[in-house]
């Protein structure tokens, strides 16, 4: 069966490459040195959040193909805001997610959420590309790193103003864990085999619990992928997760904020 994810982290590394030569990691480095702070806070925002939304905005996957073809963040991203998302997530992954980090600068100026650049984060030139665009956030995904590798991003990351979401599928990689990030998600969908299972989250929730205890500043927790039925959201928010990433339910439909808006409707009433 064709690993999916290796398929995609070999290509991520040929286009890292790249864009390294067309502009070094260094001149990046100088200008995010005088940047000032986003003021903005994806994990704040979430704890706050009656609903706990992160809308995200994804044309395609390789799994589905083309989800919505031709959408505009600078339409889609403001609707979100108005129906009700906590936070945002846009995919900035262009071969396989049909994303570039474009529409990350397009929505900044129009909207006052925090931003999610949802990626496959291999080396520190991209964090520097998501604080010079205009994101709040970053996502790491255990499966893609190595422990060590990790923490190196991440602790890279929160030195320029970044907030960290921590991805993790099974128990076996909550030793990840140890790299403080600021939240924690569970990716209900195998990045191997692209196969969405939501009970891995409640699966997991209990591991979570005894994982991060009780500490002040334990991870915010988040259930990503493959939901799109208030009741599980609710009965996910029972299980002790404040975050729900939430992205084809909404981009399939022809007015994705729309569909939001009565997403988050039903999950008030």
């Amino acid at each position: 069966m064709k690993d999916i994810l290796a398929e995609i982290v070999e290509h991520k590394q040929a286009e890292v490459a790249m864009h390294k030569q067309l502009v070094p990691t260094e001149s990046l480095e100088d200008t995010v040195s005088t940047l000032p702070p986003t003021g903005r806070s994806m994990k704040a925002a979430l704890a706050a959040s009656e609903t706990g939304i992160i809308a995200e905005f994804k044309r395609k996957s390789p799994s589905k193909g083309w989800i919505h073809q031709n959408a505009r963040p600078s339409e889609v991203i403001p609707a979100y805001w108005a129906g009700g998302a906590a936070a945002l997530s846009i995919l900035t992954d262009e071969h396989f997610f049909g994303g570039t980090l474009k529409d990350i600068k397009a929505v900044r100026p129009l909207i006052q959420l925090p931003i999610l650049r949802k990626d496959f984060i291999i080396d520190e030139h991209q964090l520097y590309e998501a604080r010079l665009t205009g994101a709040d956030a970053v996502l790491l995904i255990a499966a893609c790193l190595t422990v060590d590798r990790c923490c190196e991003l991440a602790s890279m990351a929160h030195a320029m103003g970044l907030e960290v979401l921590l991805e993790v599928h099974s128990e076996e990689e909550l030793p990840y864990v140890c790299c403080q990030p600021d939240m924690l998600g569970v990716n209900n969908r195998n990045l191997g085999t692209f196969v969405t299972d939501v009970q891995n989250s409640f699966r997991m929730a209990e591991a979570l619990k005894q994982t991060i205890g009780q500490a002040t500043e334990a991870p915010l927790l988040v259930s990503e992928s493959g939901l799109s039925k208030p009741k599980v959201v609710l009965e996910l928010r029972e299980a002790g997760y404040r975050g729900f990433l939430m992205g084809e339910a909404f981009m399939k439909e022809i007015l994705p904020g729309m569909a939001l808006k009565r997403f988050t409707k039903a999950l008030r009433s």
